[in-house]
Order: C-alpha cells, then structure tokens, then sequence
C-alpha cells in the first residue's frame, strides 16, 4: 500500500494570521484520501482557533520541534520571539523535506520585520529557503486567476531595481518560468516579458535597459517550443495575459507583477518558489496584523496553496536529482569511464 503524502504546514509569524487561516483551510478541505497535515509549530498558536477544550481535526498532527522558542501570544504585535520561532519552524520543515520526511511545504506568512528586529538575515521566505537547499537560481511565481507572474527581483527599494537588473538573471528567471509551467502542466508555454521603463524604454527614449538587458537576455533564452515576447510594456501586457496571449508573465519588479495579479486575485493567489529541490508554496499574503485574533482572515489563498502542494508533491520537481537521474548518471559516467579505458 503507498504511504500518504505528507504536507508540512509551518504556522508562519504567530502573531499574525498565519494560525488562523491554516485552521480555517484545513478545515475547508476536509480529508484528502492519501494525504496527512502535519502543522509545524507552538500549540500555543492554534488554541485559540480551535474553541474551548476542542482538539485538533482527526488526522491532523501538530509538531512543536522548538518548544523553548515558543512565543508570547501578542494578535497583531510584531515582536522578535514570533519571527526566532517561525525561523525555526521553517528551519525544521525544509530539513524534514529534505530527509524524506515530508513531501512538500506550505508556508504561513512570516513578517519581514520581524526577522530584521530578531536578527534574521533573510529578508523573506524565498532567500531563506534557497540558502537552507543550497540553492543559487530560484524565482517567486505567482499564480492568480488566469495569471502567471515570475519576479526578476524580489524584495528591493525601487531605487535599487535597475542596478540590480543583469542579463544573466533575465534569462535565468525566463528559463525557471519555462520549466515552472512544464511542472504546472501548461502545455504551450508562451511567456511576455516587461519592460522596465514606460512604454519598454520608447526606442530608448525613456531608458536603456530594454535594448542593453532585457532584449539580450529574451535571444539568450530562446529554445525550442518556448514562445518569448517582449519587452512589452507594463501597462499593455497584463491586459494581453488575462485575453489568454500569454501563458506567463516575467516583471522586472516586485509591484510591476504582483500589482495586477492581486487586482484580479487578491484573497486567491499562491506562491510557488522556483528552483528549489523541494516544493514549497504559500498564500500570497503577509500576516495581516491589523486583524489577527479576529477571526476575520479569509483562508481561501490559504486553500489554494495547499492544494497545490498536494498537485506538484505528485509530479516530478524538475529541480530534484530524482533516484533515477542519479541512476542515468552513474550509467552514463560507467560508460565514459570504459572508453577512456
């Protein structure tokens, strides 16, 4: 008989609404035939969710791997002991990941400042999880209503977005869209990508990044059966993608992508990261402090997410050196090895 899935769901920022919403989803769902949650995190945190004396939903499990991190219950407080322990809920979840232990990770939200008053070097889930793989090329795409957005750069003042801008990282964000929407089982695989300037630079006009970056990196990442478009201009391409023109968009920036996409799909977006060995998604949300302890969070984002887990658990994560790779490598180095003998 073929073991369940087992999803790992860290609490996020205890403070916010993270506990919430994982409760409410979990809930909405139900059982899933062949699939076990296992909430990772103070059972501190989701008391309040549950009502007086009520226990955990059958089959749910709830593991505390930092019991002495667990922190003070402030609803809608950003406070240091909150971001150490959501670090260390994360921090064990992506090592049980790795381990075999779980198949996949879904995130609650954490706070960014949170991490930076705690300490934390990172300044979000994304960083934290390609350091804690050892991955160097990931991306963050967004996914809501008919929209695919993958963000060049992530977290940065807008100031710091044209410096930050090179072909290489382009490219490398158009090629990890390419293989994400293999993973998601798009077939055509058509992606647009911004501009960065209005109007793509207007000829040059308005900026030199379109003719010296983006259109460079768009040649160097051509390959068959992938459709590239652009730069096409921020204001015009988002409009093209939700007429079903393109099956992704690539932005330049953290608001030029998520700006539509939480236009159309504000309670409904899911993050997936791109690139990392493991599967990791989350609600594309932040820990909404202005109505934590409220039981006012709409968890629907939070469903989303956790069925996407449960989809891409079940495929092949093109980022993973599978036992079979590994298998085809060691055939293929047997082999080259004989002919130099």
């Amino acid at each position: 008989m073929k073991p369940p899935l087992r999803i790992a769901v860290t609490l996020g920022d205890a403070n916010g609404i993270g506990p919430e919403v994982t409760l409410k989803a979990l809930r909405q769902l139900g059982r899933v035939p062949g699939v076990q949650f296992v909430l990772i995190g103070t059972p501190a945190a989701v008391a309040p969710h549950l009502g007086r004396g009520a226990a955990l939903p059958r089959g749910l499990l709830l593991w505390d791997p930092a019991p002495k991190l667990a922190p003070r219950g402030r609803p809608g407080r950003i406070t240091a002991d909150a971001a150490r322990a959501a670090a260390a809920w994360i921090l064990f979840a992506v090592r049980g990941c790795q381990a075999g232990l779980f198949d996949a990770l879904v995130t609650a939200p954490i706070s960014k400042e949170g991490f930076q008053r705690a300490g934390i070097r990172f300044p979000g889930h994304t960083e934290m999880l390609a350091a804690l793989t050892g991955t160097r090329r990931f991306a963050m795409l967004l996914m809501g209503g008919p929209l695919h957005v993958v963000l060049v750069t992530r977290h940065l003042p807008l100031a710091s977005v044209p410096a930050a801008l090179t072909r290489e990282n382009i490219a490398a964000a158009i090629r990890l869209t390419d293989e994400g929407l293999h993973w998601l089982g798009v077939r055509r695989r058509r992606i647009a990508v911004c501009g960065l300037n209005p109007h793509a630079g207007d000829g040059g006009l308005l900026g030199r990044e379109e003719a010296e970056l983006i259109a460079p990196a768009i040649r160097a990442a051509r390959r068959p059966g992938l459709t590239l478009t652009g730069p096409v201009p921020a204001d015009v391409v988002f409009y093209q993608a939700v007429h079903g023109q393109h099956d992704a968009v690539v932005a330049m920036y953290h608001d030029q992508g998520l700006g539509p996409l939480k236009m159309l799909a504000f309670d409904t977006g899911v993050n997936l990261t791109l690139g990392l060995p493991i599967v990791r998604t989350s609600p594309d949300h932040g820990p909404a402090y202005d109505i934590a302890g409220q039981n006012r969070a709409n968890p629907a984002s939070m469903v989303a997410a956790l069925r996407w887990a449960i989809r891409l658990a079940r495929r092949k994560n093109p980022w993973n050196k599978t036992t079979a790779d590994r298998g085809k490598e060691t055939t293929k180095h047997a082999k080259d090895t004989k002919r130099r003998e």
